[in-house]
């Protein structure tokens, strides 16, 4: 199953593109689900009809879902919700607020998990489009499965051997119950379905990430820290999406100011996302709601293009340490080997060779670092970071 996750900064519009997206996919034949991981769901108002939490049709080939975190919560996390309202409720705390302090924060990402690996095992659908949350509550989605198989190879075993043995002795002289055995299995079980995911969601062949902004500053500076970071983790960008570009006929009268600062931040995205594909959706003149203004967005968006190919293979840059330094690689293709210019401000890089500019956003890891040096190197840019040191660090690097 092809797997396509939208995501970007709140209001940019990653609903209706996911929309459109699934739309497209779907009359091109693909059993397609598109499905919406954010608590506020907006996928039912995008197309104008209401959506449930289980698959519902749509159009020919095409269903949507909008997660009923609750149902899923107590689906897959009851026994440990029921356990932490009774802790919470010995210590004092109303009831009601007992049991909203039993959701954790990150369940919401952690059901999306499951519904994402629910879709993938029964196999009903071609392709899955994931309307994500904004980015913030992207990137918690897609580090959850390492956080957990830290915590469920390095703490959880021991803590549960712990508590087990130990719990019928200590209760009485602990003012709060403890876990049981069945809490324990419960999570045991929960972690285990989401086993996996990282790789399923880092395969560059089944899943990829689109970034979806608008030509202003602040939304392009956010899905810049976002590609940084997604590449960091490993995941796969494969496309940038620029919603609400002013058509020709708006770049004169009131709107020719506004029309100049969206060509100057076009420019921007050209140079802060380069060589990934970047793609263009006007300012339509009506909301898009509904399958009709859906299908144009979507018709606007794609035109030939198969919605479900893969745009870029793999990660357009990668981090890696050896030694005292770290090592940036950057995919800049089709570059001559030549004179190299970069300028470190803060956490930016920017990258000049020749008439190509990039700016780059860096990982905290580099950020405090210094630029040693950079290559040209089989249709990548290698930028080495280290501290400032001695000549004999400077040879070991």
């Amino acid at each position: 199953m092809r797997i396509i996750l939208y995501t970007g900064k709140g209001g940019v519009g990653k609903t209706t593109v996911s929309a459109a997206t699934a739309l497209m996919a779907a009359e091109r034949g693909y059993r397609t689900l598109v499905i919406s991981t954010d608590p506020a769901h907006r996928l039912a108002d995008a197309f104008d009809r209401p959506l449930g939490p289980e698959p519902t049709r749509i159009a020919e080939h095409l269903w949507g879902q909008e997660i009923n975190v609750l149902e899923e919560i107590q689906s897959h996390w009851g026994e440990v919700k029921d356990y932490l309202t009774v802790l919470f409720a010995t210590r004092g705390v109303d009831e009601v607020i007992a049991e909203e302090m039993a959701v954790f924060p990150g369940m919401e990402e952690l059901c999306s998990l499951l519904q994402i690996r629910l879709q993938g095992e029964e196999g009903r659908f071609d392709c899955l489009i994931v309307d994500c949350a904004p980015t913030g509550e992207t990137m918690r989605l897609l580090s959850f499965p390492d956080v957990a198989r830290w915590y469920m190879e390095k703490l959880f075993p021991w803590e549960r051997r712990i508590v087990t043995a130990m719990g019928p002795i200590i209760q009485p002289f602990v003012p709060v119950p403890l876990p049981k055995d069945n809490v324990y299995a419960a999570i045991e079980v929960l972690f285990l379905r989401i086993d996996g995911m990282k790789e399923i969601l880092c395969d560059p062949k089944r899943s990829s990430i689109r970034l979806v902004l608008n030509p202003e500053k602040m939304v392009i500076k956010e899905a810049q820290r976002a590609l940084t970071y997604l590449n960091l983790y490993g995941y796969v960008t494969d496309a940038v999406i620029c919603n609400r570009v002013f058509p020709r006929q708006l770049k004169r009268g009131y709107f020719a100011e506004w029309s100049q600062i969206q060509d100057r931040y076009r420019e921007m995205i050209q140079r802060g996302f380069s060589p990934l594909p970047i793609w263009e959706i006007p300012l339509f003149d009506r909301e898009v709601v509904g399958l009709e203004m859906l299908e144009r967005m979507g018709r606007s968006l794609f035109a030939e293009r198969d919605p479900l190919q893969v745009w870029m293979p793999g990660p357009i840059q990668t981090v890696r340490k050896k030694g005292r330094h770290y090592f940036l690689r950057l995919k800049l293709p089709f570059l001559k080997k030549g004179e190299v210019l970069l300028l470190k401000r803060g956490d930016e890089l920017v990258v000049s060779i020749g008439n190509f500019r990039r700016d780059l956003i860096l990982p905290r890891a580099l950020a405090e670092l210094t630029v040693k040096r950079a290559r040209l190197e089989e249709g990548y840019l290698v930028v080495r970071f280290g501290r400032e040191g001695n000549a004999k660090e400077e040879k070991d690097g």
